[in-house]
């Protein structure tokens, strides 16, 4: 059966406001001038939907947003990348989630307001879409609420269908870093991360030995470094790939690029090494420009960014 998709993301998009200032204001202190603001597309599951289609597949995204202006946005933008927005559900009840990113240098504040994205459950995704597409990505785990009782059931269904899955926890608000994620890595075939993130998950703080303590379940772990580069296991492989070299701008959604990148990897049928290279190739080449995604690579750039360096 030929598939309608490369891609289901299953997860959240929402604005990313990001304002560069030297500091956050007190409050009670009135007004305070920045350098830089920009409106963007956020949401690790926006924001790697937009990225693996901008490397050619074809994506299609399922999520909730509201009746109002950052809902049309969101919508908007992950159409303007090509990215199918059928199964994106528009709630008149609820408003859009939305981040605030203040950043100094290489540090940021974040500020989210959850909105629709927790509100999206098994019942929204389309079965026929599921079925139907070769791989079923979830994004920010901890914060699809309604979503992760029946997560697994959800994978089981897309394994069963032919699909492969992975998930991108990103960052537990709570502090508790489960939220079902080990219950979920029988399902699951890729779990991405930061070096930050999988420690907190373990409790390990060797980045090393916390990846191999989840690939022990029988997924792929791959792991973005904070300095660019990363590493990923899989059985007994074990590979590294460097950062390729650029002037940093943002990293904002280097991670969810990174996953992007890797997925399309595999589903190129790409060794573990290679798919590596491409994800972390994808990841720094984002960072050329302000907000997610606004420099993710094209296939073409990020292997010619790879021949570069080799």
């Amino acid at each position: 059966m030929a598939r309608a998709f490369d891609l289901l993301v299953l997860g959240d998009a929402k604005p990313d406001l990001i304002v560069s200032a030297d500091r956050l204001p007190e409050f009670e202190e009135g007004e305070r001038l920045v350098q830089r603001s920009v409106l963007t597309l956020g949401g690790s599951g926006g924001i790697a939907a937009c990225g693996a289609a901008t490397l050619g597949l074809d994506v299609a995204f399922a999520g909730i947003v509201g009746d109002d202006a950052f809902g049309r946005f969101v919508v908007e933008s992950l159409d303007a990348h090509g990215v199918d927005t059928t199964g994106v559900v528009v709630d008149p009840e609820r408003t859009t989630g939305l981040s605030i990113v203040v950043k100094r240098d290489e540090a940021e504040a974040v500020m989210t307001d959850v909105g629709t994205i927790a509100a999206l459950d098994e019942s929204h995704v389309d079965r026929a879409v599921l079925s139907s597409s070769r791989h079923v990505h979830v994004s920010s785990l901890y914060l699809q609420e309604s979503l992760r009782p029946d997560l697994r059931e959800l994978f089981e269904r897309a394994h069963h269908a032919g699909a492969s899955t992975s998930v991108d926890p990103n960052r537990d608000p709570t502090g508790n870093w489960n939220g079902g994620l080990f219950d979920l890595l029988a399902e699951t075939d890729m779990l991405f991360a930061n070096s930050i993130e999988i420690r907190a998950i373990t409790g390990v703080d060797d980045v090393d030995v916390a990846a191999e303590a989840l690939a022990e379940h029988g997924t792929v772990v791959a792991v973005k470094f904070g300095q660019g580069g990363g590493l990923a296991m899989w059985g007994d492989q074990v590979v590294r790939s460097e950062a390729i070299p650029i002037d940093v701008v943002d990293t904002t959604g280097a991670g969810a690029t990174f996953a992007a990148g890797f997925i399309a990897g595999r589903l190129r049928g790409w060794s573990l090494d290679r798919c590596l290279a491409l994800a972390v190739a994808c990841a720094s080449l984002s960072g050329r420009a302000l907000g997610g995604t606004a420099a993710q690579p094209t296939m073409e750039e990020a292997i010619g960014a790879l021949e570069q360096t080799a």
